[in-house]
């Protein structure tokens, strides 16, 4: 290592080289991106573009409103069970004919929710959706991961995509509302169907096929434990949203969930070809990583849902008003999309992730800030666009953390874990607090207990990670 003797009173070890900087994406690779990134914002639209449509829907549906959590239900059920499995499946089989496969699927699928004619064709719509989104979702991000090496270029790709899958969210609560009022509810399911047709015909041409050398045996009993188990995990946690914990089939399928990942974890430590390499779960990088993208996604989430309650319930803004919120906060994730890559360049991804978490829960805190005050607008509104960007920072660092090291043939075990992290998280935040807001002494208060646990959990998970990943200097 270089001395520099001239400059300085004693001998001190010069800093290290700054990370080389991403080349430029040619035009073939921008709209690689492009197919890849219009392909998880729009799964993600889907997450949220019909909440608030639900009343008007079960009313021309003639959905009562029991029945209309399955509006929601019957697509977070397979989009999060199905995950891994159609992640294996593209390792095995080809990413791009599966990519391709889902995205036909879910276009056909939105187009059957669009014109649906009674309640059975809607959810069928819904269902369909959700298994388009399973199969879309992992092979997009492993060819993205495939496509774009290691280092700055797929930090770059990496903070696009994850600018995208969050703000696709916030985008879907904003534009479902706007969408409904002046078209319809059906237009929020058109919509999907437009992005569907615009994004499949580019991908043929422009998508490269990858798969794993080799063709081991599918782990046919790994699979049918660990599709069970989160199919059973999230249909618990998506009925206590709307009926609580207390019911039966709550209780039973949350037990059941619980017992089928454990019998997966066991068969895993045997398998001969497991569906998920327990030794890359042992990775730190795989496991704390994923932990902290479940945790910033899960919680921003539920951050998201319970102000919107609050801006319309308790500050009575109207559903425009509150879109412009959440338009600022749109626009403060691009920001940090954009900086985010240079961050963790200059960074690393440990310490962008730990710092984005604290980042977070922090202004989180702040949030308590809320009362029932006209100012209480602005505050709500600078916290939650900063907070924003922390988010942001979060789902690129631990995109990187988990997929850096790992070998091309095993980027579909890798991304299929970080996408279903991703999905997981988008389903559980909400289930698990948002129903606090609505079932406390009134809205405020209980919006309130939700920022406070949020922030809390945010702050610990910080806490936990930087231990986990102490070790490494560098990710």
């Amino acid at each position: 290592m270089a001395i520099d003797t001239t400059t300085a009173p004693s001998p001190q070890a010069a800093p290290p080289a700054p990370r080389p900087a991403a080349p430029k994406l040619s035009t073939r690779d921008k709209l690689v991106l492009f197919v890849l990134c219009a392909a998880q914002f729009m799964v993600a639209l889907d997450f949220s573009v019909l909440n608030v449509a639900l009343p008007v829907l079960g009313a021309d549906l003639g959905m009562n409103q029991s029945a209309l959590q399955w509006a929601v239900t019957a697509f977070a059920l397979p989009s999060g069970g199905f995950l891994l499995l159609f992640g294996r499946f593209g390792d095995l089989f080809g990413r791009r004919k599966l990519f391709l496969t889902g995205l036909a699927l879910f276009g056909l699928a939105s187009l059957l929710a669009t014109f649906a004619w009674d309640p059975a064709s809607f959810l069928t719509g819904r269902a369909l959706q959700g298994v388009g989104a399973a199969a879309i979702v992992p092979t997009g991000m492993s060819l993205l991961t495939t496509t774009f090496p290691e280092g700055p270029q797929r930090d770059r790709a990496l903070g696009i995509s994850g600018t995208l899958l969050s703000l696709g969210f916030t985008v879907g609560m904003v534009l479902g509302g706007v969408l409904t009022d002046t078209l319809g509810w059906r237009s929020t399911m058109g919509l999907l169907t437009v992005f569907a047709l615009l994004v499949l015909p580019l991908a043929p041409g422009l998508l490269p096929e990858s798969r794993t050398p080799d063709r081991p045996r599918l782990d046919i009993p790994g699979a049918v434990t660990v599709t069970g188990g989160l199919l059973s995990l999230i249909y618990a946690l998506s009925t206590a949203a709307e009926r609580g914990f207390g019911g039966t089939d709550v209780i039973v399928t949350l037990v059941a969930g619980v017992a089928l990942l454990v019998a997966f974890g066991l068969i895993e430590s045997r398998a001969a070809a497991p569906l998920v390499s327990l030794p890359m779960l042992r990775r730190r990088t795989v496991a704390w990583g994923n932990l902290g993208g479940l945790v910033t996604f899960s919680m921003m989430t539920t951050v998201v849902f319970v102000l919107t309650l609050y801006f319309q319930e308790v500050l009575h803004l109207s559903a425009f008003q509150t879109g412009l919120v959440f338009g600022v906060q749109g626009v403060f994730s691009v920001v940090a999309g954009v900086f985010a890559p240079k961050v963790i360049g200059r960074f690393g991804a440990r310490r962008t992730l730990v710092g984005a978490l604290a980042g977070q829960g922090l202004l989180g805190l702040a949030l308590l800030g809320i009362g029932e005050s006209g100012w209480s607008v602005w505050l709500a509104t600078a916290a939650v666009s900063l907070a924003s960007m922390s988010h942001l920072g979060a789902i690129v660092a631990y995109g990187v953390t988990v997929t850096s090291g790992v070998p091309d043939e095993e980027q579909g075990l890798a991304t299929g874990l970080v996408t279903s992290t991703q999905q997981v998280g988008l389903t559980i935040g909400i289930p698990l607090l948002g129903v606090l807001a609505t079932t406390g002494p009134d809205l405020l208060t209980g919006t309130r207990t939700v920022l406070l646990i949020d922030a809390v959990v945010v702050l610990a998970t910080a806490a936990a990670v930087a231990v986990g990943l102490g070790g490494r200097r560098r990710v």
